[in-house]
């Protein structure tokens, strides 16, 4: 879908990745983008690919991991970009522990960056949202939200609580025109894996374009429409 009024949306975790991907596929279908992550270089290359297609890409350096100041850096970004009609929390991390062997500060940086900075996000669009009464939030959670695997319990926890944060989030703005999505990928091959020990096959995983595709078709809908929970897994049956 290609859109005549251009819309602007917001990415967190931009740089790579699922975020990555569905920025330039919000580019393509005419969307502008606002793109947020911690690399000012990766940033600009997919900046660069966006504005070939046409639309306006601005670059934004936020660590979600300071998640005091997160509020504040996003709702400066909306009034940056005029509007962000279309907020996509994309950022997070793996951590793979059993949760008897996870230290506090490990637990603490996993729902920070997977569960509070994305709540903070949310927070500093909501207010300009609810003033023209009306705007998207795609929430990026996991299978593993959805049901246990072993030794990932801290990340399993962290996006349990994103689906329950988007379900709760869900209730409380629909009055106030607010849409609100848990989209539940299964392993995604993406950089992620290059950051914990796992035997998976990664070719048999979903790719980073087949779920940003499942975003912005999901954002794109008309506004009587939303799509409360998207569960997308790779059709090889496995993770």
């Amino acid at each position: 879908m290609t859109l005549t009024n251009k819309q602007t949306a917001l990415i967190t975790g931009a740089s790579s990745g699922i975020g990555k991907a569905t920025a330039l596929a919000f580019a393509k279908a005419g969307v502008n983008v606002a793109l947020v992550s911690r690399s000012a270089a990766k940033l600009a290359a997919v900046a660069s690919a966006a504005q070939a297609t046409g639309v306006t890409a601005k670059t934004y350096v936020v660590d979600l991991a300071q998640v005091e100041q997160v509020q504040a850096q996003i709702k400066a970004i909306a009034l940056d970009c005029g509007s962000i009609d279309i907020l996509v929390n994309c950022a997070g991390m793996a951590y793979i522990g059993t949760l008897g062997e996870t230290p506090l500060a490990d637990w603490l940086k996993v729902i920070d960056i997977n569960l509070t900075s994305v709540w903070q996000c949310i927070l500093g669009v909501l207010p300009s949202m609810r003033d023209r009464a009306g705007g998207t939030i795609i929430n990026v959670a996991s299978i593993a939200g959805k049901q246990p695997f072993p030794e990932w319990g801290a990340y399993s926890v962290s996006k349990a609580g994103l689906i329950a944060l988007s379900k709760t989030l869900a209730a409380e703005e629909r009055a106030n025109g607010i849409r609100v999505t848990a989209i539940c990928p299964g392993a995604v091959n993406t950089e992620l894996w290059d950051t914990v020990e796992s035997n998976f096959d990664r070719q048999s995983m979903l790719t980073p374009e087949i779920v940003a595709e499942s975003i912005v078709h999901t954002a794109l809908l008309p506004q009587q429409a939303v799509i409360d929970e998207l569960t997308l897994m790779p059709s090889a049956g496995v993770l």
